[in-house]
């Protein structure tokens, strides 16, 4: 069988009967063996163990004392972190706060929480006690967004030979957040129809319907599911109000279609992730108060392709 996304994990505790583990982040659903020793191991599990995605973690926007470990002659720290979720793209990035008990040389690293893995680096030296101090990151790394997932900041400060830390590594919660690249479009209740006709590809009198209809009452918000530059924000006889953003760090362009009124957003204009563009309503040739979504790859109308969107969709709903 395929051991390509095997995962291992040392036991937390452990008796003649019972193994207890921490599961890892970036574990998949699958069957289960133990293993004692190179030549010791069990047969894998009958049956698969399903592992749903971890909650986000807790909010810690405030500072408070971090859980170290402290060497003797070493500051007292405390942290926090802005926000338990980051969306690639939005109008602040993540901020990482500290304040030090007495004057030290603070190193920070934002480190993948999955693999312990560094992404980025910062050095602000010496720091004096008693001050609030900050980092940010916006998510990219080399101007592209860094991958999905949890990431966590570990401050290091150190006065001679005694250093203090936030946190151990394989700690996923302190100072920690789930990075996302996008968030759903509409802000309320919502679905996405019954009939084939809402669906990407669906016949449309000699035409394809390149998009997914996600229905909602007329007046709820829609919001930008990822920031960036709005490239057309126009009305049609066919889309009635609609409103196409080329997103950051990314080669997608997202189309927003029988918005209630035109975007008070137009060509040229930045938008953050999360914004709101505009409302749900059912201009142009719309059966109903829907949003019509697309995703293209590439430039909307230029030379780019559209794709089914409601994968992505329903991935984004989940969370957001």
């Amino acid at each position: 069988s395929d051991s390509s996304d095997d995962v291992h994990v040392a036991p937390a505790a452990k008796t003649d009967r019972k193994v207890v583990v921490t599961v890892p982040l970036k574990a998949p659903s699958g069957p289960v063996a133990a293993q004692s020793s190179r030549f010791a191991k069990s047969a894998p599990s009958a049956k698969d163990v399903a592992v749903v995605p971890a909650p986000p973690p807790v909010a810690q926007p405030t500072l408070t004392p971090v859980p170290g470990p402290r060497d003797p002659g070493a500051p007292a720290v405390e942290t926090g972190t802005s926000v338990p979720q980051f969306f690639v793209g939005a109008a602040q990035p993540v901020t990482f706060s500290y304040r030090l008990s007495s004057p030290a040389v603070v190193k920070i690293d934002l480190v993948n929480a999955a693999t312990g893995a560094p992404v980025k680096s910062f050095t602000p030296g010496n720091t004096a006690a008693g001050v609030i101090e900050s980092v940010t990151w916006n998510g990219l790394d080399a101007g592209q967004a860094a991958p999905e997932g949890r990431y966590a900041f570990r401050l290091t400060a150190q006065v001679g030979g005694a250093v203090a830390k936030s946190a151990q590594v394989p700690d996923t919660d302190r100072d920690a957040f789930d990075l996302l690249h996008n968030l759903f479009p509409v802000a309320g209740r919502h679905d996405y129809g019954t009939g084939a006709g809402a669906t990407f590809g669906a016949g449309r009198g000699g035409r394809s319907h390149q998009g997914q209809d996600v229905f909602a009452k007329c007046g709820v918000p829609l919001r930008a599911a990822r920031g960036g530059t709005v490239v057309f924000s126009k009305s049609h006889g066919l889309a009635g109000n609609y409103l196409v953003i080329k997103g950051d760090a990314t080669d997608l362009s997202y189309m927003y279609s029988h918005l209630q009124a035109p975007s008070p957003f137009k060509a040229g204009d930045k938008v953050a992730s999360g914004q709101e563009v505009g409302k749900v309503g059912d201009t142009g040739n719309a059966r109903g108060c829907h949003l019509h979504f697309e995703l293209w790859r590439g430039a909307y109308q230029q030379g780019g392709s559209p794709f089914d969107p409601l994968p992505m969709l329903k991935v984004w709903d989940a969370y957001s």
